[in-house]
């Protein structure tokens, strides 16, 4: 550990920690992985420019595609320096209060970097590397709890662009994805990382989707996107209640790239994925045991951008082809395409406030934009110009700041309305 904390510190911290600062964005796209927050009082407008930047961490943090978290007063994120992966943990004010040097990381030619977000859950900090590796730690002081290789345990098969699933926790468990030939899915104590439950009945790969949570029919469902199928697995006991394969809809594929996190509304789901797969919204059944399809869209086939739903719409971006994309509107209950227009790239896009946060992935344009079926309407935008490499992260909302993370470099700006 690089970070020695002193007994008055502690104590600061311990009480900091106690208490819940603003709205926190504890996980992979926000409180409820819908890449929505529940805040008000934000600008509607932005300055010539874009919103004040309030400070740039000095650390460097490495390579890294892993959008900050930020729970309690700390900020998380993670990068690879060298060959080696690094949890850091900052302050509001973006100064490093520690970081350790978890394990070896994805470093290769193809888009080094880590890929998962962490996952922040009372004192502890959960997240998977890019070899297929759990980690848990202390969210205070970054001591090492516990960890486990979940790909060699299971025979993991490694995704082309290496393990990018950001760990959930459903209770007293932490769900991972190593894509198994002995388990697809694994759930793990949280506290002291002994195995609970693994899905022997399903072996299919990773596609570095993360999961999200379902409660229907007095069951509790993990929900998640595998290499070949959208999946429901019972939390309670690793049970699958359900798949729902891709090729019965989407015809042949090119790809088992299938980032984009399911969206769970009033018992259905909405799931979609790039490379010309397109999407699909299942009616969830009254016990949660099975679903059937509504309708099926190949105008939204989303690339790792993901999604939001917002007002009976879904919003977000598709992929055309040499990383190129437009972004889209569907109705939520008909899949009907409201809009499909240009934008500079496709990108990432969240939700606050009656506003709609689109942060291009190309040249690093970032937009507050109206949520409206009319049209992709564009009330202010700015160029995100520090960092480096693909803008591929997503970007993180919490008490007032929007926080953007740019291969090493990470910025916070203020977007309070005053």
């Amino acid at each position: 550990m690089r970070y020695h904390v002193g007994k008055g510190a502690l104590f600061l911290v311990l009480l900091v920690f106690s208490i819940c600062l603003g709205h926190d964005w504890p996980q992979f796209r926000g409180p409820n992985r819908d890449g929505k927050s529940a805040e008000t009082g934000l600008l509607k407008e932005w300055p010539e420019g874009g919103p004040r930047l309030l400070w740039t961490a000095q650390a460097d943090l490495g390579i890294g595609f892993s959008h900050p978290v930020i729970a309690k007063g700390m900020i998380y994120t993670t990068g690879v320096i060298g060959k080696e992966g690094v949890l850091f943990a900052l302050d509001l004010e973006g100064d490093l209060k520690w970081k350790v040097i978890y394990g070896p990381e994805w470093y290769r030619p193809t888009r080094p970097g880590t890929r998962s977000i962490p996952t922040v859950e009372g004192d502890r900090v959960y997240f998977f590397s890019g070899l297929g590796a759990l980690y848990c730690y202390d969210a205070i002081t970054g001591a090492k709890k516990w960890s486990l290789d979940a790909a060699a345990k299971y025979q993991g098969v490694r995704p082309l662009w290496a393990w990018a699933e950001s760990p959930l926790v459903v209770d007293d468990k932490v769900i991972c994805t190593p894509g198994g030939k002995l388990a697809t899915m694994a759930a793990l104590d949280k506290i002291t990382g002994e195995v609970i439950w693994v899905t022997k009945d399903l072996t299919d790969k990773s596609a570095y989707c993360s999961p999200i949570l379902v409660e229907r029919g007095g069951k509790k469902i993990i929900v998640t996107m595998t290499a070949k199928a959208v999946v429901g697995v019972e939390a309670a006991n690793g049970k699958i209640l359900w798949q729902d394969m891709f090729a019965e809809y989407q015809g042949p594929r090119i790809s088992d790239t299938n980032p984009i996190s399911p969206i769970y509304h009033e018992d259905f789901i909405y799931t979609t994925s790039g490379y010309d797969d397109g999407g699909a919204l299942l009616e969830l059944s009254a016990d949660g045991t099975s679903v059937r399809r509504k309708w099926t869209d190949k105008t939204l086939d989303c690339h790792h951008g993901n999604v939001v739903l917002v007002d009976g719409y879904i919003y977000g971006s598709n992929f055309l082809s040499n990383e190129k994309g437009n972004w889209v509107c569907l109705d939520f209950e008909t899949g009907k395409v409201m809009y499909e227009t240009t934008w500079h790239n496709k990108g990432s896009v969240i939700y606050a406030d009656g506003m709609l946060y689109c942060y291009e992935d190309d040249e690093g344009y970032f937009a507050l934009v109206k949520p409206t079926p009319a049209g992709f309407e564009v009330v202010s935008s700015f160029k995100i110009t520090h960092g480096s490499g693909q803008h591929w992260t997503h970007p993180a909302i919490s008490d007032g700041r929007l926080y953007i993370r740019h291969g090493s470099a990470m910025m916070a700006y203020d977007i309070k309305a005053k």
